[in-house]
């Protein structure tokens, strides 16, 4: 894989690097049950999926006090820990994908709207922490997805440049945070179509890092080649 300066690759790890949707799902409907709130599978993806912990307490826990709001929220990630220390697997075709990005020196970071302790429970769970060069939470800045600057940090975090790296996403809030960094995104299909992950802004959509034609996409992009968007 041939790079120019200023590559980079760029993931969100929630259903990007792994498929965790069941689990938040879970989690979510343990702990806002006593609030009056279910979640099925389409109103998680519209609702919660890629959001960032604030706006999800000021949308549903409105009626709480501040510090009541964070120990609900506390206790749903707790829950969600839980369920996930049964054990992951990382998406398909990763772990070749992250090998090939280290043998070309291509630096990669996680960007995420989760906690620290779910990010590092997650990269340290699938054995691929020590792959990220930077860890951006969205929750520890001004602003999480969707907006831009969580990808912004991790650009400036790695010196990378936009318009040679490829960010990888699941959501539409991550696809529009990413997208209005002036990132090229590729969307996971775990949960949404190509057409809903296109209509948020992704450039390209892949089921998973084994499609020739994402490999293709990627070793265009990094090289400066202007690629054919058709994944």
């Amino acid at each position: 894989m041939n790079i120019q300066p200023g590559a980079a690759l760029l993931f969100d790890i929630d259903g990007t690097l792994v498929d965790t949707d069941r689990l938040h799902l879970d989690a979510f409907n343990r702990a806002f049950a006593p609030f009056g709130h279910h979640f099925d599978a389409a109103r998680f993806r519209a609702e919660l999926q890629g959001f960032s912990m604030a706006s999800i307490m000021d949308r549903f826990l409105s009626s709480e006090p501040p510090a009541r709001r964070r120990e609900i929220m506390e206790e749903k990630e707790a829950t969600f820990r839980a369920l996930a220390e049964a054990g992951l697997e990382p998406m398909p075709g990763l772990i070749v994908l992250l090998d090939r990005a280290a043998a070309a020196g291509l630096p990669i970071a996680a960007v995420t709207n989760a906690p620290r302790a779910n990010a590092e429970l997650l990269l340290g769970s699938l054995g691929i922490r020590r792959r990220f060069q930077a860890v951006v939470l969205g929750d520890e800045l001004p602003h999480g997805k969707p907006h831009p600057l969580p990808y912004l940090e991790a650009l400036r975090s790695l010196g990378a440049k936009a318009d040679l790296s490829l960010a990888f996403e699941d959501s539409v809030s991550g696809v529009t945070s990413a997208s209005a960094a002036g990132l090229l995104t590729v969307g996971i299909r775990t949960s949404l179509s190509a057409t809903e992950l296109r209509a948020a802004g992704a450039g390209a959509t892949a089921a998973d890092y084994r499609d020739p034609a994402l490999l293709a996409l990627i070793a265009d992009v990094v090289a400066g080649r202007a690629p054919a968007l058709s994944p």
